[in-house]
C-alpha cells in the first residue's frame, strides 16, 4: 500500500466529500513518531494546530467497553 498513491487518493476523496458538504476543515490524528505519515499529510496540505494555546494541548481519551 505504501508509495502506491492509495492514501493520497483516499485523502482526496475525503476532501472532495467534505467540500461538497461545505465543511470548513479536515482534521486527522497521527502518532508523533510516524514521520512518513506526517510528511505525506503535510504534502497534502495538512499542518499541526493547537485548539487554544492558552488552555494547553488537547489529549486523546478513551473508555473500554
Amino acid at each position: 500500500h505504501r508509495a502506491r498513491g492509495i492514501g493520497q487518493a483516499l485523502l482526496a476523496a475525503c476532501e472532495a466529500h467534505a467540500r461538497e458538504r461545505d465543511c470548513c476543515k479536515l482534521t486527522l490524528e497521527v502518532l508523533s513518531g510516524n514521520q512518513r505519515a506526517m510528511r505525506s499529510y503535510a504534502h497534502f496540505g495538512f499542518a499541526p494546530y493547537v485548539l487554544d494555546p492558552r488552555e494547553g494541548q488537547a489529549l486523546l481519551m478513551q473508555k473500554w467497553l
